[in-house]
Order: structure tokens, then C-alpha cells, then sequence
């Protein structure tokens, strides 16, 4: 699908309808409206996969040491955030090459314990080797889209609205294309191979959320949800229907009443599964022997914000 749009938007969304309620500050001054609680993508899929999970990253927020592939994803993502933002002549490999580095400086700098991922942070070998696994995800990408040919409506699109049952759902578009017809296509940049049944059901769970955010914020289903996967440089398309988009949104709403029910007790129980071979929580959780920390009642301001690894994933 070509996209004639004209406007590029950012994080904090320029593109019309992103947003169907103005959130306040994280850190709220005494007479500054606390943001009300909400959903996201990545924290949905927590709780699906395992409610001790989700307890200890969006109650506890128990740290957890990103992975070296992680924070490349996260660079790789920034870094075609910016090439959106140049003039359609000046996308080019090489553009996107000569952003790396800057782009890291960047992260880097709002994010200094990122550089404490390699053994020695002065070494340039290690580091050069490190971004030139970066520049073959991003030459993967041009193999796959050619960026010349696009002006996407936004970029790293922050979406939030509230559904009539009053949850709220609040994420990230990596991008978003609209075309003159007005047809929309949400793109998902995954710095990762193409996955498997349980992979794949998890990245459509994501997908299908911004859907329904999309649907409710401009009552226009999109045409196609598309995922790059650029380790491969595999894609996967996928058009959603209404029916399809009403029984999720029910699905998002089951969810939300499970973890307001959990958190009104504190009993997020642990679902164990092959998953749990990738948790940083293993010290914590009772189905290793672990004890969670002492439960410190719901969350406020916020449980459900995704952080730039979330939406890297």
C-alpha cells in the first residue's frame, strides 16, 4: 500500500486522533492529576503469559538487565525513526549507517547504564562489532521496503483512548502509513528473526491491540497490520476484520478485569511455561523456589506505560 501522506509524526503523536484524553506527568505535583492506570500492549501480554510477570514489572518494577540484542533493537528502532524524518532523497543505506553512532551517543546518554552491557566501554573493537550487527539489520530493512518510496503519517506514534467499558489502552506505533484513499497500515519493526507459533501469536496479540486502539480512535479498521522482521528479513501481513477487532477488544477488556481483581488481593499467581527460560524474575518466583517481595498494594501513578525496550521487542 503507498502511502501519500505528507506529515511525519513523533513519539508524542501529530497525526490527528492520537490521543482521546491529555496525560499528565509521571510525577504528580500535589494539585496535578495522577495518570489513571492503563493497558498496554506489552504489559497485556505480560499478564497473558504469566500474572506474577506482569506483578513484578508493572507493581514492583523489579529492574532487569537489558540484553546487548535488545538495546540494538532499541538503537535500530531510533535510528529508522530519524532516516523517516529526512527528505525522501536523503533515505538511503548510507544515511542510515552514518546515524548510528549519533543515535547511540543519544541513547547513551539518557540511558548510561546501557554502555555498562560491554566489558569494556572504551573499547572501540567490541563496540565496532556491535554496530555492525546494527547496520546489517538496518540494510536488511532496505532490502525488504525501499523508504524513498514512502511518507509515513507518523513514527513512533503514541496512541491512547478509552473504551466504552472505561478501560483505557495507551502504546506505540512504530509506524503508521495512510493512504490517499485513506486506508491505514500499521508497521512493527522486529530486530529479531521471524518467530515461531508462540512467537508469532504474541506479536499478533501486539498488533491486533494498536488495531483496536486505531479502530476506536477513527472508527477506520486497518487495512493491513505488517510486521518487519528484519534478522531475516521475513514480513508478515495480516487484515484485520471488525468481528475480529469487537472480540478483542472484549479479550483486552477480560484481561484488564483480571489484573484489577488481582491487584485488589495481590495474588498474581505464576504461570509456568517454556517462557520462563528468558524471565530476569527466576530469584522472585515461588516455581523456583523464590519468594516474591512484600506485595506493596495497586500501583499509582501508572502500571501500564511500555519503556523504549518494550516497544524495541
Amino acid at each position: 500500500m503507498a502511502n501519500g501522506s505528507t506529515t511525519t509524526g513523533t513519539a508524542t503523536g501529530t497525526a490527528t486522533g492520537t490521543a482521546t484524553a491529555t496525560a499528565t506527568s509521571d510525577v504528580a505535583a500535589p494539585d496535578t492529576p495522577r495518570r489513571r492506570p492503563a493497558l498496554s500492549p506489552s504489559r497485556a501480554g505480560d499478564f497473558k503469559q504469566c500474572p506474577l510477570l506482569y506483578r513484578f514489572r508493572a507493581v514492583d518494577k523489579l529492574p532487569e538487565t537489558p540484553t546487548k540484542a535488545q538495546v540494538r533493537g532499541t538503537l535500530v528502532h531510533s535510528v529508522l525513526e530519524r532516516l523517516f524524518a529526512l527528505p525522501r532523497t536523503g533515505r538511503t543505506p548510507g544515511a542510515a549507517r552514518e546515524l548510528l553512532r549519533p543515535t547511540w551517543s543519544q541513547l547513551a546518554e539518557e540511558s548510561p547504564e546501557w554502555t555498562e552491557l560491554f566489558t569494556d566501554p572504551a573499547s572501540e573493537e567490541e563496540l565496532t562489532e556491535w554496530f555492525t550487527s546494527a547496520e546489517k539489520l538496518l540494510d536488511s530493512y532496505f532490502a525488504m521496503e525501499d523508504p524513498r518510496t514512502l511518507d509515513p503519517e507518523a513514527c513512533e506514534l503514541h496512541v491512547e483512548t478509552e473504551l466504552n467499558s472505561g478501560v483505557l489502552l495507551r502504546g506505540y506505533i512504530d509506524r503508521l502509513d495512510v493512504a490517499p484513499t485513506g486506508e491505514i497500515r500499521v508497521v512493527d519493526y522486529k530486530t529479531g528473526a521471524a518467530p515461531r507459533e508462540i512467537g508469532e501469536a504474541k506479536a499478533m496479540f501486539q498488533m491486533k491491540f494498536y488495531a483496536v486502539v486505531l479502530w476506536r480512535l477513527r472508527g477506520v479498521v486497518p487495512r493491513q497490520l505488517k510486521l518487519l522482521y528484519l534478522s531475516d528479513g521475513q514480513a508478515l501481513a495480516y487484515t484485520p476484520d471488525e468481528k475480529e477487532l469487537a472480540r478483542f477488544e472484549r479479550t483486552l477488556e477480560a484481561i484488564w478485569e483480571a489484573i484489577l481483581r488481582a491487584g485488589r488481593t495481590g495474588d498474581f499467581r505464576p504461570s509456568p511455561s517454556k517462557l520462563c527460560g528468558w524471565c530476569s524474575h527466576q530469584q522472585h518466583c515461588p516455581s523456583f523456589g523464590g519468594t516474591p517481595p512484600e506485595y506493596p498494594g495497586w500501583p499509582e501513578p501508572d502500571p501500564g506505560e511500555e519503556s523504549a525496550l518494550d516497544r524495541a521487542d
